[in-house]
């Protein structure tokens, strides 16, 4: 709200239909609850454009305070590990649609990389990616292999990220039965440490309008990292 008020003062709105607070409040209604610009306007009493152009100006605002990689990988330094994956944020497209669709789940939606801390706790969201991006693709993409690397912090990853190299572990490969004893005893070590990454994909996901995005993919970037904003923020 705070941002808000000075951002006004920045750009010497004198008016507006509704308050810094009530902005915010229609802003978090909007992410937290995915309520439409149509609702979001009958219920607060403006238009769907002016609903539409002031959680725009919030959510702006909000992905420009969200801690980048950089900022992750120095809170990450006091950390014994890391743990990455990558999960879908399914949105609204038609088939057409290819690179949007991932095989896997057989939805069209944005790859998005995810970090998590040893106890699951959200450190950072990557910018979206089509969806038909693998996750060691988007990891290196974003730089995420290169950084953990240089800051030499151990990072555990599932099979997705088999070949990522630098500081990136991933379990041993090849069928269950195949394996040797040490080595299943290895991978469910390794389960066990990193199904605590769930717990921050849940925390992102909490915010229904990521649950189904149904607006240009060229937005999903901010609203994701509005999102990382408030979730970081409030900890």
């Amino acid at each position: 709200m705070q941002q808000l008020r000075r951002h006004r003062r920045a750009i010497g709105s004198r008016w507006r239909r509704l308050s810094a607070g009530r902005q915010a409040l229609l802003t978090l209604a909007h992410l937290r609850m995915g309520h439409t610009y149509a609702q979001l306007g009958a219920g607060f009493g403006i238009g769907t454009t002016t609903a539409y152009r002031y959680v725009t100006e919030a959510v702006e605002l909000l992905a420009a305070l969200a801690p980048g990689l950089t900022d992750a990988v120095r809170t990450a330094s006091a950390k014994a590990y890391l743990i990455l994956d990558g999960t879908l944020l399914p949105i609204d497209r038609i088939a057409a649609d290819r690179p949007f669709y991932y095989g896997k789940h057989k939805k069209h939606g944005m790859n998005v990389q995810v970090i998590a801390d040893p106890f699951g706790r959200l450190l950072w969201a990557s910018p979206a990616l089509p969806g038909a991006v693998h996750d060691i693709r988007a990891a290196r993409e974003h730089g995420i292999v290169d950084a953990l690397a240089e800051a030499d912090i151990p990072c555990w990853a599932d099979k997705g990220y088999r070949g990522a190299g630098g500081t990136v572990r991933t379990p041993c490969w090849g069928r269950w039965d195949t394996l040797s004893a040490g080595q299943q005893a290895v991978n469910r070590s390794h389960a066990k440490i990193r199904v605590l990454v769930e717990q921050a994909v849940a925390a992102l996901k909490s915010w229904r309008l990521l649950r189904k995005l149904r607006c240009s993919t060229t937005r999903i970037t901010s609203l994701i990292q509005a999102v990382l904003t408030l979730l970081t923020s409030s900890e």
